[in-house]
């Protein structure tokens, strides 16, 4: 409360810091004046808050997509690994599964090293291998390696007639391609006049 002196006495000053009049209920003009110049100062503080935060998290959001790409890269390369190391350990089997199939086509294959060659190819299946290469099918180089070529009537395309040694895949992956002999249709004959 400040005073004033007239003589009489002492009046008590009441000051009214209310920002909103009660009467009209408006802002009052000091008021307005204060918030007019802090106004761009608060302004251009919350663009710069604003700004940094929509940086932030631009950086989060690159830094997590990294993140989830060196995972999945990480995991696919596990795999890859696993992969060429069981087809490493399965390629050094397939001689042992030659000398098995060839005691099998001459009746060698009896009592318990029947069942361990059973187990051994029960395994080596567990862990994806196949053989393939059939009598009769078309002949394909990709997965074919033709070691006899002859020609036959009996044939329309380029098929395989005899196989010599089976093959062996993993997946869809050829780790040994099935040795083959191929024959062909005959040869048109020319006719000399």
């Amino acid at each position: 409360m400040n005073t004033r002196e007239n003589g009489s006495g002492e009046e008590p000053v009441i000051r009214d810091n209310r920002k909103i009049d009660p009467e009209t209920g408006e802002v009052r003009e000091a008021v307005k004046e204060q918030v007019d110049k802090a106004a761009p100062a608060a302004d251009l503080a919350s663009v710069e808050l604003a700004t940094q935060l929509a940086e932030r998290t631009a950086d989060l959001q690159r830094l997590q997509a990294e993140y989830a790409n060196y995972r999945k890269r990480v995991e696919r390369d596990r795999t890859v690994v696993k992969e060429q190391a069981v087809a490493g350990v399965l390629a050094e089997l397939l001689p042992v599964l030659d000398d098995i199939g060839r005691a099998r086509d001459h009746g060698e294959l009896t009592g318990g090293f029947a069942k361990v060659s059973e187990s051994l190819e029960a395994a080596t299946g567990k862990l994806g291998l196949s053989t393939f290469g059939t009598k009769g099918e078309p002949f394909d180089p990709t997965v074919h390696e033709a070691l006899l070529h002859s020609y036959s009537p009996d044939v329309t395309e380029p098929t395989c007639v005899e196989i010599l040694q089976s093959g062996y895949r993993i997946g869809e992956r050829v780790l040994r391609p099935a040795r083959v002999a191929v024959a062909e249709p005959e040869e048109p004959t020319s006719t000399d006049n």
